[in-house]
């Protein structure tokens, strides 16, 4: 399975491996707002947002995860990230962000659904684990839509400082409930 070549569609949105192509619209959406409730932290300087394109491209590369943009299918306007990480273990893990401006549209939801899809064909894994702020409630209704159960909770310091109260779901294939 070539990882770059991933294409996955959804009723309005597509989503392709992430390149430099979309490097400008990532480092200016990708905010101190957008972080919040997030592990990581919005990049100080474009090389930061560079340096996590050619990680994620690598490590693609590899078969360790799928970090992938989303497009808006009938305009391709750019619209965030989703991605599967350590798609090589039995429990990968859940990422996602959209703009502040598409926020309410649920396509951060669409988006994690195709990635569900994406993985229930093509890897085999336990359960996809889904990390959430207990603040962020658009995150947590993503992981309980996809039927996510809260298996742990813990506090951790995010990238930027911040103190996250995290509840982690765990996301099952569709053939084991």
């Amino acid at each position: 399975m070539n990882i770059l070549k991933t294409h996955i569609e959804t009723e309005r949105l597509i989503l392709i491996p992430v390149s430099a192509m979309y490097r400008e619209e990532i480092f200016s959406e990708f905010t101190p707002e957008i972080t919040t409730y997030m592990f990581p932290k919005s990049a100080d300087d474009i090389g930061e947002t560079d340096a996590f394109i050619a990680e994620s491209i690598e490590n693609m590369s590899k078969g360790t995860e799928l970090v992938c943009v989303i497009l808006k299918k009938d305009t391709k306007e750019f619209m965030g990230i989703a991605g599967l990480h350590h798609i090589d273990t039995p429990t990968p893990e859940f990422g996602i962000w959209t703009k502040k401006s598409s926020h309410g549209n649920k396509y951060g939801r669409e988006a994690i659904y195709g990635v569900k899809q994406w993985a229930d064909k093509n890897i085999v894994y336990e359960y996809i684990t889904y990390p959430a702020d207990k603040r962020n409630i658009g995150s947590k209704k993503i992981a309980e839509s996809l039927g996510g159960v809260i298996k742990k909770e813990y506090t951790q310091t995010g990238l930027d400082g911040q103190e996250l109260d995290e509840v982690e779901y765990w996301i099952y294939p569709m053939d084991r409930k």
